[in-house]
């Protein structure tokens, strides 16, 4: 079974937000990781832009396939994790940890009543 930690909040698309004040760091669950095999390159070029909710801010290159990046809440990318740009098996070895990709600033808080919790998270993939 896939490592789904209470503290987070979770979108279908299998992307994590962890919530620090105004700001929050994003990455993609256990599950996602482990679905797309060995993560071999994080394309993210989208710092100082903004996104809303749901939009595609890069993606996730695995050996067999490329997968899109999507914004659980509308905001502005802070910073991405640079250390992945060397050391990409970061996002298979500690997805909820070092491995995270961007850090953004919340535009609308009230955006996170619109994802999933661990709960519902571990129902949406079964």
């Amino acid at each position: 079974m896939a490592n789904i930690p209470q503290n987070l909040r979770y979108t279908q698309e299998h992307e994590w937000i962890r919530v620090e004040g105004n700001e929050a760091f994003v990455g993609i669950t256990d599950y996602a990781q482990s679905e797309l095999g060995e993560i071999v390159f994080v394309d993210v070029d989208s710092v100082g832009e903004s996104f809303a909710q749901g939009e595609v801010f890069g993606s996730v290159e695995a050996v067999k396939t490329v997968s899109d990046l999507n914004m659980p809440v509308s905001g502005e990318v802070l910073e991405f994790n640079e250390s992945l740009n060397d050391e990409p098996e970061k996002v298979n070895n500690d997805p909820y940890g070092e491995g995270w990709m961007i850090k953004i600033s919340v535009a609308d808080p009230a955006e996170l009543d619109n994802l999933l919790d661990a709960e519902g998270y571990k129902a949406h993939i079964g």
